[in-house]
């Protein structure tokens, strides 16, 4: 059943791209693997992604699963809650917030600072301290790019201020913003398609360009993953690349040049690919990027989320982390 929707959508996408006539051709002369290789193709282009973004609201990355997008700004002290609606991003509120006592973003255990980046909302806690408020937002820091620049701490929060008392105007490296505003926060979203971008100061929109860039890139790296052409694998990963267990490029390569040299037949099919600014103190211009991957060879099958961090430097995006 999945295998003939596939085939579907391919069909339906292509009427679109090059129209029936050269699609019922294509189809009828070599048959429905050309017509999947066709797009396959097409993904790989960025002029493609571009024309597919045009009306798309691309402030703050590209989300095909996610609809809410959380922004809090650390120097201004304000948290912002975007939805998706229609491809146009509409504000849903604007509210005050306290951060860590520190500037800066976070890099150790009790150093008082908020972190930098893009995260996840894992939970919601009611059973706790009055002093938090009626309820927390666990968020997933230390998420695969923190920890491979060995970045620790933990319980990092969205909460509420005490119920009972007044308290200070900065937190151990937490966001807290007013009780009620905080309810009507957790009230507004859904965790599973919820994104939270912290800043230290305003971060610059992400634009069509790159977003295109980045695409285009997702599907030439997975060709090249298919077709186990390693030097072209390689080509797409910084020289400055690790991944959240301390492997270093120079390892990463040894592995999958083993890897690639049994050259066999894969099966790889990326969904829900979801694109964030990744706000951060080192000045780099990168996105995070996390999708769904089905992937399945001779040797071993796996169905679960793929993670990368993007680099975009003088027009190359490069593979900084991958999870």
């Amino acid at each position: 059943m999945e295998n003939a929707l596939f085939r579907l959508i391919l069909l339906l996408m292509m009427m679109f791209t090059f129209g029936f006539s050269d699609l019922a051709y294509l189809y009828r002369t070599q048959g429905i693997d050309a017509v999947k290789a066709k797009i396959e193709e097409q993904l790989q282009q960025k002029e493609y992604w571009q024309e597919y973004l045009e009306n798309k609201d691309t402030k703050f990355g590209y989300y095909e699963s996610k609809q809410y997008i959380i922004y809090a700004q650390k120097q201004t002290r304000k948290i912002s809650l975007y939805k998706n609606d229609n491809n146009r991003l509409l504000k849903i509120s604007d509210d005050s917030i306290i951060v860590g006592e520190k500037r800066g973003d976070k890099q150790r255990e009790g150093d008082l600072k908020t972190p930098e980046g893009a995260y996840d909302l894992t939970s919601k806690i009611t059973k706790l301290d009055a002093f938090y408020g009626p309820l927390a937002l666990v968020t997933s820091y230390p998420n695969t790019f923190d920890k491979a620049y060995k970045k620790d701490g933990h319980g990092i929060w969205i909460h509420g201020m005490p119920l009972e008392e007044k308290r200070e105007e900065y937190t151990k490296g937490c966001i807290a913003l007013d009780n009620l505003e905080l309810t009507k926060l957790e009230q507004n979203i859904n965790f599973d398609e919820s994104v939270l971008l912290i800043s230290d100061s305003n971060v610059k929109d992400a634009t069509k360009d790159e977003l295109s860039s980045i695409l285009s890139l997702i599907y030439t790296w997975k060709d090249a993953w298919k077709k186990s052409d390693i030097d072209k694998y390689l080509s797409f990963y910084s020289k400055d690349f690790k991944k959240s267990n301390g492997v270093t490029f120079k390892s990463f390569k040894k592995y999958k040049t083993r890897i690639f040299s049994k050259n066999e037949e894969k099966d790889i099919i990326f969904s829900n690919i979801n694109i964030s600014l990744y706000p951060n103190s080192m000045n780099k211009r990168v996105f995070k990027v996390i999708m769904d991957e089905d992937y399945s060879s001779s040797s071993m099958t796996f169905n679960g989320k793929k993670e990368l961090y993007l680099e975009l430097n003088d027009n190359k995006v490069e593979i900084l982390v991958e999870g």
